[in-house]
């Protein structure tokens, strides 16, 4: 069964393909690949982020406030309509990241974010998630603003499998065809043979990786594929109709 609620701090590192195989290839000493990433396959994760006409929900994100919360809705590759997705509430409070999902057929996500009605229950659903993805369907009134898909890498450590590491690249997104089912095409976030590491651990990171990170020069920064995406491409429009006002 797919873990449904974690709890963690994430770290998040930008860097070219060079520097991707570099600590790639060290990193095998410690971890192992998912199992969907054996023989050195990708696996690709489709997304579809819930939003207010007035994007409250990622302007207060980026705003980077103690408190902030998303509602997206996760599927792996592209679903047909009656295939398992996964709801997901995702929460970061002071840097700890919280993320409570639920399993749904892609026809039942839909309709209980369009209604705020919870489904009838089924043994893939998450009772408890589900009531609090309700509490927060009722706070807002959301649509599908952004669709974002990636092709994905993650691997996990040997000795503790709390410790995970993912490489995304080829990060897509669009905002018309707001449907998993309708493909994973869209404009590319990033610059062709970039890579997005996100470090993702219950505590902090062991002994070894730190040092590794300060032998390649590896440093944190700050990248949201949401907020990226509203930065190219919302935040650019609402300047530019600024300029033309005044």
């Amino acid at each position: 069964m797919a873990i449904e609620v974690f709890n963690r701090y994430e770290s998040k590192y930008l860097m070219d393909s060079q520097s991707f195989h570099e600590i790639y290839n060290r990193l095998l000493d410690y971890m192992e690949l998912d199992e969907y990433n054996k023989n050195d396959q990708f696996y690709s994760i489709s997304n579809l982020y819930f939003d207010t006409d007035q994007h409250s929900i990622i302007r207060n994100s980026l705003a980077k406030p103690k408190y902030r919360e998303k509602l997206r809705l996760r599927a792996y590759g592209v679903p047909k309509p009656d295939a398992r997705v996964y709801l997901e509430l995702k929460k970061k409070v002071c840097g700890l990241v919280n993320k409570r999902r639920t399993g749904l057929t892609l026809d039942e996500a839909y309709e209980f974010v369009r209604t705020g009605i919870e489904p009838e229950p089924k043994p893939y659903m998450n009772k408890q998630v589900i009531q609090e993805i309700k509490y927060f369907l009722g706070r807002y009134e959301l649509q599908p603003k952004v669709y974002l898909a990636y092709d994905r890498i993650a691997m996990f450590c040997k000795n503790n499998r709390d410790l995970r590491i993912t490489f995304d690249t080829n990060i897509r997104s669009r905002r018309y065809d707001l449907k998993l089912e309708a493909g994973d095409h869209g404009e590319l976030l990033m610059a062709k043979g970039q890579w997005l590491m996100e470090v993702k651990a219950e505590k902090t990171v062991p002994v070894w990786l730190a040092q590794l990170l300060s032998e390649l020069g590896m440093f944190r920064t700050g990248f949201s594929k949401y907020g990226n995406e509203y930065r190219m491409n919302i935040r650019h429009e609402e300047r530019i109709k600024e300029r033309l006002l005044l």
